[in-house]
């Protein structure tokens, strides 16, 4: 999920990008995560970090021979926590952008993402055109809002921003908006388990491919290595196979 960060964090970063911090043999790697994104972070019943991310990053770490433990961090000041060094890596849905990509390092990609719409049972939108003079509900700063924006224009009072996409969604159950734009996974895991609530997904072409990384401080080259080592070694081995259909069923 492409979720901004503002101005000031952008500063720090730049000011923090080439002094990243040095990393002591046997640590364990203190990772950042907003877990209020199911299914690739929430907060159990033991409140714990559990979800998606959780599982691979996890996974990977073992086969690089290093060590993860996952701190609820909300997600505004997220990044600033990497590049001060409180926080080693940023496991929490991130899309891989161009903007970020200027201020701290990715693994290589480790899941593909897109937009989906939901819309409720009975609605006869078939296409992201249709929603062009319809109330829409998105998660605000994310991918989804933007493309949103692109298409009913970024003033106009139809598009309902929320704090997360179940809140998107339970004003779309409400009668409150006619659909939501959100990511894929969030999207198909909250009508895969909410049944009753007679939703359904739509799917359009127009709707760019994304893809989450894990993010660790700019210039952590050894970390960034073993993190993609692990993810090789996970794809390679069918680990990442297993946990994406503990998941995504498929």
């Amino acid at each position: 999920m492409q979720r901004k960060f503002g101005k000031l964090f952008a500063a720090l970063a730049c000011t923090l990008a080439f002094s990243a911090p040095v990393f002591a043999a046997g640590k364990t790697y203190q990772v950042a995560t907003d877990a209020s994104y199911a299914p690739f972070e929430s907060m159990n019943d033991k409140k714990e970090v559990v979800g998606f991310d959780v599982d691979v990053l996890t996974a990977a770490a073992a086969k690089a021979g290093i060590e993860v433990k996952f701190i609820n961090t909300p997600w505004e000041g997220i990044f600033a926590t990497l590049a001060t060094g409180d926080r080693d890596i940023v496991a929490s849905a991130v899309t891989i952008t161009p903007e970020r990509k200027q201020t701290m390092d990715f693994t290589n990609p480790y899941f593909d993402a897109k937009q989906l719409i939901a819309v409720s049972g009975s609605s006869k939108v078939a296409k992201f055109a249709d929603l062009k003079n319809l109330k829409v509900a998105v998660q605000t700063g994310t991918t989804g809002d933007e493309v949103v924006q692109k298409l009913l224009g970024k003033t106009n009072p139809n598009i309902k921003r929320f704090e997360s996409t179940p809140l998107a969604i339970q004003e779309l159950l409400s009668g409150g908006v006619d659909a939501v734009v959100a990511d894929n996974g969030v999207v198909t895991n909250y009508v895969a388990n909410n049944k009753g609530a007679k939703l359904k997904t739509i799917d359009d072409a127009s709707f760019a491919k994304e893809s989450y990384g894990f993010a660790v401080h700019k210039g952590n080259a050894d970390l960034l290595a073993k993190l993609n080592k692990g993810i090789a070694a996970i794809k390679a081995d069918g680990t990442y196979d297993k946990i994406y259909k503990k998941y995504f069923g498929k």
